[in-house]
């Protein structure tokens, strides 16, 4: 499987994102409850991410809320200017004088929400960057373990693409209610100055946009939940249609086309059920707001009666007018907020889960290694990946001594990668027991093996970054040493060529970025020997170092290997049968299981499972030279 395709956990199925969308709904009757948790935890979140500004957005909200209130009595007063400019006592100065404090009012209002506008944006990324924080916490503090389940990968994508920004609309709720219960309240005591019985009919027309809306946000919820896994694939057919490592396969075998069509059939799926869900939503929003919309029409009518009645004069009705317009538009506000709130809160309840877990082969902080290193020995050892019931390490028995070279060899799948990340402190085991000098490593503190080991997988990571970095980044924790990094060069082989580089060991390694160079496959795996090299822990694990080396650089490394180590232990992973005879100890793996163990002299002799596969790699060289 590609990096790519574990990098977006693409193996799963959508039954589980059915099961979250079921699960994950809160009933009604929790409403309130819901209300109060959903709008203390973004709150928190947000006054942490950004005190001062949110301060000041609730400053601006309120002082907008005032004045939106003293606009209303600003039109009643330039329209009883109007009205009185035929009497004798009018006077022109007053309805300056009001004509001025609308102007200065509808600036006043202009201003704060631009000022409101730009808070926002800076509010926004200072929530968006501490979600990064609680997500990039999980996402590297979980077990490795969790990297082989669809269904972290499911969570992590919501998240990662909705559920980031949600505390923030949540806190934009939280604001906007505020505002229009403020102004709504200055023009709902205005109204009822007017005459009591407008403002109930208002009130009751922001009822059927409230009850629809809990409605849309379910159907928001769900429709994300259940598109999670096709919008990976899509993402992920995207990644193969535009990396630069992939570009290569892509021309070479023609799959440009292929993968188009690939894409284009995944996007048209996915429009057709936006479409599908915006139609539903819609007949939502048409009946709420239909509804709304007719109530206030009779808030109208009812206004136009008690002027014809006599019970509102000219100018109040205008103003009264003005302040029905009004207050109908924070009542919509007000019953946004809530939905925004409510919507948003069914991606926080995700969110809330995902940043809390935590299980027993989480990641701790890396101690330090420890001082001494007699033996690492795994007994009864025994792993099985999620999912399946097939263990790929299965009562496994390994020793390692001080200064051991120990072999792993297998054919491919018989559970070689998998011990060596067991050996690395990457996976837990299920069963057995791991012992460093003696002592169970489950009673060390947390971390210890991940400290004491160093290893280079053979798909390790080629970091966009220079010579240096690559290389330090063995031992990222302690001050960098050039001396060092030099020292783990020369020991893999790496450090003419980079030496050679336009600005040496500072040269970026890619072609991605200004001034940077790109290496060879044999050239970047002494690279990331170098890293291993560098971290100078006091055992090795090296997953098929030398596979893409040439044959002279692969009789340099193994040959050279003990002296290099320097009194290091080493456990090497290699499918070349001959690089590991001089280990001191081989074992051979087969179906998860040792098969045997032995020198090569001793497996030799035995004609077992490691005597026919060396026997079958060397009959094509004695082969060759048979025929030369």
């Amino acid at each position: 499987m590609s990096d790519a395709v574990r990098g977006l956990g693409l193996s799963g199925t959508r039954g589980y994102a059915r099961h979250v969308a079921n699960a994950q709904v809160p009933p009604t009757s929790k409403s309130p409850r819901r209300l109060y948790r959903l709008v203390s935890f973004s709150l928190s979140l947000v006054w942490t991410a950004s005190r001062s500004s949110f301060v000041w957005l609730v400053v601006l909200q309120l002082a907008g809320a005032a004045v939106i209130a003293g606009q209303v009595f600003a039109v009643q007063w330039v329209l009883a200017g109007i009205l009185g400019l035929g009497e004798p006592s009018a006077s022109v100065s007053t309805l300056v004088a009001a004509v001025v404090a609308l102007a200065v009012l509808t600036a006043l209002g202009a201003v704060f929400g631009s000022v409101q506008g730009s808070l926002s944006r800076f509010v926004g990324e200072s929530v968006a960057r501490a979600m990064w924080h609680r997500l990039l916490d999980v996402s590297t503090g979980v077990g490795l373990k969790k990297f082989e389940s669809p269904e972290f990968f499911d969570r992590l994508e919501r998240v990662r693409t909705s559920a980031l920004t949600r505390p923030f609309l949540v806190t934009n709720g939280v604001i906007a209610v505020i505002g229009a219960v403020a102004a709504g309240l200055g023009l709902a005591i205005t109204l009822a100055a007017f005459h009591p019985v407008l403002l109930p009919l208002l009130l009751i027309s922001g009822l059927p946009v409230l009850l629809t809306s809990r409605r849309e946000s379910r159907l928001e919820f769900r429709f994300n939940v259940d598109q999670t896994q096709p919008i990976r694939q899509r993402t992920y057919t995207s990644i193969l249609l535009t990396g630069r490592d992939e570009a290569k396969e892509i021309r070479a075998f023609g799959l440009a086309r292929s993968l188009r069509a690939r894409f284009d059939a995944l996007y048209r799926r996915y429009l057709a059920d936006l479409g599908a869900h915006l139609r539903r939503r819609a007949v939502y929003s048409v009946i709420g707001q239909f509804t709304a919309a007719v109530v206030l029409g009779a808030t109208l009518l009812v206004l136009v009666w008690l002027i014809t009645l006599g019970q509102i004069g000219i100018a109040a009705a205008g103003a009264a007018l003005v302040a029905v317009r009004m207050l109908s538009a924070q009542v919509q506000s007000l019953t946004g907020g809530i939905q925004t709130i409510f919507e948003s809160g069914l991606f926080i309840d995700d969110l809330r889960e995902f940043i809390s877990l935590t299980d027993d082969d989480s990641e701790g902080e890396a101690i330090a290694k420890p001082r001494t290193f007699a033996s690492l020995e795994l007994s009864d050892a025994t792993f099985t990946y999620p999912g399946r019931d097939v263990p790929a390490v299965d009562r496994v028995d390994v020793r390692i001594g001080k200064g051991e070279v120990v072999a792993l060899v297998g054919e491919n799948g018989s559970g070689k990668t998998t011990l060596a990340k067991i050996v690395a402190g990457l996976y837990p085991v299920d069963r057995g027991s791991i012992l460093w000098d003696g002592r169970d490593v489950a009673l060390l503190p947390e971390g210890t093996l991940r400290a004491s080991t160093a290893v280079i997988f053979q798909d390790f990571v080629r970091y966009a970054m220079s010579a240096s970095a690559n290389i330090s980044f063995g031992n990222p924790d302690a001050p960098l040493s050039e001396e060092r990094v030099r020292a783990a060069a020369t020991a893999s082989g790496a450090r003419e060529f980079l030496d050679d580089l336009p600005q040496g060991f500072e040269t970026p390694l890619t072609r991605l970025f200004e001034g940077g160079r790109d290496l060879s496959g044999g050239q970047w795996q002494r690279v990331a020997i170098a890293r291993a090299f560098y971290r100078d822990a006091p055992l090795v694990v090296l997953d098929e170092p030398s596979s893409a080396l040439d044959p002279r650089a692969e009789y340099e490394l193994y040959s050279s290997l003990r002296e290099t180590l320097r009194g290091r232990s080493a456990l090497v992973i290699s499918h070349r049968f001959s690089t590991v005879r001089n280990a001191d100890r081989i074992y051979v793996l087969k179906d998860g299981r040792v098969a045997e163990h032995g020198t090569h002299d001793e497996l030799m002799r035995r004609r077992g499972v490691y005597a026919e596969l060396f026997t079958l790699q060397a009959s094509a060289y004695l082969e060759d030279e048979d025929v030369a």
